[in-house]
């Protein structure tokens, strides 16, 4: 097995005395596992963090063999590392990908949307310009993992306009005529979510709960309860941030 490819990195553990588990999300491969040789060394700590760009290689005699992967740092996210807000939204979206994604199968648009989204934190001055982005990404990966909502139609009557609110059993729109005296049972649809356009905190913080509900049910069970923690960190981050 031999690749080469661009590749966001998704998580780093620690291996033997010196080395490093590297697992990255690559356009075409999709993610990638991988030993780097001396993976704790001051020279390539930081090259190793979550959300950097990376050139990474990866070789194995076998497929089932972990890789050799070595690396050329392309863009570093580190900075981004030392700002709380920032640092809880990098933690969160890489770890959601590196527990949710199966290895090397290849996710084109998860690729593309999660290297917006880092790019997204990279360049906002403040959340309100990011966290959008972060919440359309957790409804793309439920759809890529098949568990998209359908927010076409509404599901009690059919009707396509006026969708507000989200079954949280079948993830199927409910428009305002069909949520009649059922609101308290429902989600809240966000209309950035619905129909586009900006997002306002209350929209945002609706998305973050829908998004939340099927990503808790239907991905983040049982050995990933650290990983549905790291978006407890966040929310309270932004709700900080925002009071």
């Amino acid at each position: 097995m031999h690749i080469v490819a661009p590749a966001l990195i998704l998580s780093v553990r620690a291996h033997g005395e010196h080395g490093a588990v590297v697992r990255a999300l690559t356009r075409n491969h999709g993610v990638q596992p991988g030993y780097v040789r001396g993976g704790r060394s001051r020279r390539l700590r930081p090259v190793l963090q979550p959300a950097n760009e990376m050139m990474g290689e990866w070789r194995a005699r076998t497929g089932e063999q972990l890789a050799a992967l070595t690396v050329e740092l392309v863009e570093s996210r580190a900075a981004l590392h030392v700002e709380p807000l920032a640092a809880a939204a990098l933690e969160w979206v890489t770890a959601l990908t590196a527990a949710t994604l199966p290895e090397a199968q290849p996710y084109p648009h998860l690729f593309d949307a999660l290297d917006g989204v880092v790019a997204a934190v990279a360049a906002a001055p403040s959340a309100r310009g990011w966290a959008p982005a972060l919440v359309r990404y957790e409804l793309l990966l439920l759809a890529e993992l098949g568990f998209g909502l359908d927010l076409s139609r509404c599901v009690a009557t059919g009707a396509g306009e006026q969708l507000h609110f989200v079954s949280p059993r079948s993830g199927g729109a409910v428009s305002r005529v069909g949520a009649a005296g059922y609101e308290e049972r429902l989600l809240r649809l966000p209309p950035f979510l619905a129909v586009g356009g900006p997002a306002d905190w209350p929209d945002v913080f609706d998305g973050l709960r829908l998004t939340g509900h099927f990503l808790t049910r239907d991905l983040l069970v049982d050995r990933r309860v650290d990983v549905a923690a790291a978006r407890e960190r966040l929310v309270e981050r932004l709700k900080r941030a925002v009071a």
